[in-house]
This record gives C-alpha cells, structure tokens and sequence, in this order.
C-alpha cells in the first residue's frame, strides 16, 4: 500500500472517528483521549490494521512534529493567564511563596507516596520490571507520572468555567505551570540517572555545543525581553521555529527526548513576544487535526497481551492513588490560607488531571526503556480515565459547595 493510501487511512482511524465521537459525546471527553482509546482497542483486540498500513510513515511524521508543537506551545503558555471575568467570586489573597510551596506540596506528595507504593507493591508483579535501569528508576518514573498535572488540557478547561469557578481555575493553574516545568525538570533528571556515568562520559563537542546553545537561547531571550520588546510580528515568527529546531536538537545531543528541550525552548522565549502570538489557535490546531495520530500510534504501539484485567486493577489503583494523594495535598497545604476545605478540593480536582502530559511524559519514559510495557498499559489507562473524570469531579465538588451555600 502507497504512503499516501496509508496516511489517508492513518487520518481516518485517528483523527476523522475520533473528531465524530467527541462532537458527539457534546466534548464531554477531551479530545486527545479518544484516538488512544481507538488505538487501545484496536491494539487489545489485535485488528489487522497493518492490511491499511497503519500506522504510516508520514502519519508518524505529521504527529511527532504536531507533538514537538504541543511541548513547544506548552512551554510558550507558561506566559498565558487566563483573563479575569466579571461575576468572579473573589478568593483569599496568597503570597508567590505560598503559591510555590503549595505546588510543590501538590507535586511532591503524590511523586513520594506514588514511588514508594509502586516498588513496594507493582513492581515485585510480573511483567512490571523496567527494561532498563534499576527498580527506584522504575518506581519514580511512574510516580512522576501519578504526579503530573496536564497544563495544556487544564487551560482549555479553565476557559470554559463559569465566571464564579474562574479564580479557582486561575489558581490550579499557577500550581500547574510549576508542577508541569518540575515534570521536565523530573523527566530530564531521571533519563541522567538512568544513564548514569555513560551520561557525561564520552562527550564529543556535539554535546558541548548543545549546552552552549541551550545557554545562548536563554542570554538572547533575556536580551531581547530587556532590550527589543516590541521587535515586529515577522521577527517573532522567525525566532518561534529558530528556538524550536534549536532546544529539541539540543536536548536530543544531550541524551534526553526532543520533547523535553521542545517545551524549555518554549518556555524561554522572551514572555512579550509570546503574547503576540496565537498560541491557543496554533495549540488547538495540532491537538484536533495532526497529534491524534500521534497519540493514536501511542495507544496501538500497546502490547495488546499486556492490557489484562490484571493491568486495568492496576490502573485504577493508580487512579486512586493519583487522585486521594492529589486531593489530600491540596487541601492539607492550601495555596491559600483562607480557602475553604471545599475550594482546595476543587482545585485538586483539576489538579489530578493528567491529559496530555502524562501520555508525552509515559511515552518517552516506555521509549528509553525505563518503564515496562505493562506500566506503560496501565499509565496510558490512568491518563484516560483521570482526564474523562476531571470534569465530573469538579462539577460534583463545586455543585455540593452550592447546595451547602443554599
């Protein structure tokens, strides 16, 4: 079958069904989670989806690069701030500090609790041990995956709150966008370890020039912050795919995945440069029309074997573990001291959203060898199901909160 037959029905499978189910199911589902749910069942049910040529060569293509888009467009909306909206019930005012150290909390808890019950009870389970690395790498990759907040997903979802909801939305993402720059920062940190002395050994002046260049995009994004504030719109636009090319080959000469040096390009690009540019449009375009192949590929490239009833307990304990660690973090270390018990719950329900980012952060985990194909199963299973249950628990929090102001 030609490349171009094959990509025709890549976009069939993964993008045109799933844009069918969520326009039907009203978005009550996001968008990113209905092309793994097609690739899970087709993966589970052993479809001969090769006979379409699926998945495609350009197919793979088209959704690596709107993948590398969506890190780089998650970093870039690190400078994005949802706008204050009238009728906006006012909250307790809160301190920077108080900010980082609840977001830290909301991270670290789940990351602790999650690695210690995954080495003591998931991983000593057949078909569990990571290919590469030892059993505390295993154990932390999947606990910064039970840790994660998905960024991206939570800012749609905070733009389509009522005004009422809008503060507390504005606050879950201040703790998300620290929680999603530590997941990089995790995600980098653990693919060193895992490496151990072969991370710095051998280094060729490859690797030399890759820190220089990492080291020159942030000095030219400062400069340009301080010194060229207002360039014209041609020139934002040069430096956008400039800043891209140079952070993913970076990280890639580094030993990291392209992803990683995607979304810290993105996020050091000069702050008044990113507000000019429409990164919402450009972030949703690749969501709906170009990664569902990717995140399509991610759910078919499941080892069908390994998706047993075991592996689905599995991922609902992991569900539970998520969200009762996430839930209780927020509301023993509030990012507010005056918030009610019933507000710091809301916003850990947002929290606990794993969207996106847990499918980038479980897929380069899987590719690096430092997690199985059975944690790999069970994350991609975690993701889908606390991100379809994000919108039902909020709505269930904050519709109890009413009924007891009535």
């Amino acid at each position: 079958m030609g490349n171009m037959t094959a990509l025709i029905s890549d976009v069939f499978v993964f993008i045109f069904i799933p844009w069918i189910l969520w326009r039907v199911l009203r978005r009550s589902i996001p968008v990113a989670i209905l092309p793994i749910l097609v690739g899970i069942v087709l993966a589970v049910t052993h479809f001969p989806v090769a006979r379409l040529g699926i998945p495609s060569l350009y197919g793979d293509y088209i959704g690596w690069l709107a993948v590398l888009v969506l890190a780089f467009t998650a970093g870039l909306e690190m400078w994005q701030h949802p706008e204050n909206t009238a009728g906006a019930e006012p909250l307790p005012p809160s301190s920077i500090s108080r900010v980082l150290g609840a977001a830290l909390v909301a991270l670290g808890l789940p990351f602790i609790v999650g690695t210690m019950l995954v080495k003591q009870f998931f991983l000593p389970l057949h078909g569990w041990h990571a290919p590469h690395g030892n059993g505390w790498i295993g154990a932390m990759s999947v606990g910064l995956c039970i840790a994660v907040s998905a960024l991206p997903v939570l800012i749609g979802l905070v733009r389509e709150l009522e005004p009422a909801h809008k503060p507390v939305g504005q606050i879950a993402l201040k703790l998300a966008v620290v929680d999603d720059a530590a997941l990089w920062i995790g995600l980098a940190i653990l693919q060193f370890v895992a490496r151990g002395s072969d991370a710095l050994h051998g280094w060729s002046g490859l690797e030399f020039l890759a820190v220089a260049l990492l080291v020159g995009l942030a000095l030219s994004s400062s400069w340009a912050t301080r010194n060229l504030r207002n360039p014209p719109l041609w020139v934002i636009w040069i430096a956008v795919p400039v800043f891209l090319a140079a952070g993913s080959w970076a990280s890639k000469q580094l030993g990291l995945h392209e992803l990683i040096g995607a979304y810290f390009a993105g996020a050091l690009m000069p702050p008044r440069w990113v507000r000019r540019l429409p990164v919402e449009k450009v972030g949703t375009f690749s969501l709906i029309w170009l990664a569902p192949m990717f995140f399509g590929h991610s759910g078919l490239h499941i080892d069908g074997d390994a998706l047993t009833w075991p592996s689905v307990f599995a991922s609902i304990l992991l569900v539970v573990i998520s969200i009762a660690t996430k839930l209780l973090a927020v509301w023993a270390y509030p990012p507010a001291p005056g918030l009610t018990h019933r507000q710091a719950l809301s916003i850990g329900s947002l929290l606990q959203c794993k969207g996106l980012m847990e499918i980038v952060a479980a897929t380069i985990l899987h590719a690096q060898g430092m997690i199985s194909e059975f944690a790999f199963a069970s994350l991609m299973v975690l993701a889908v199901i606390s991100t379809t249950l994000t919108g039902p628990m909020f709505r269930m929090i904050t519709w109890r909160r009413k009924q007891t102001a009535r």
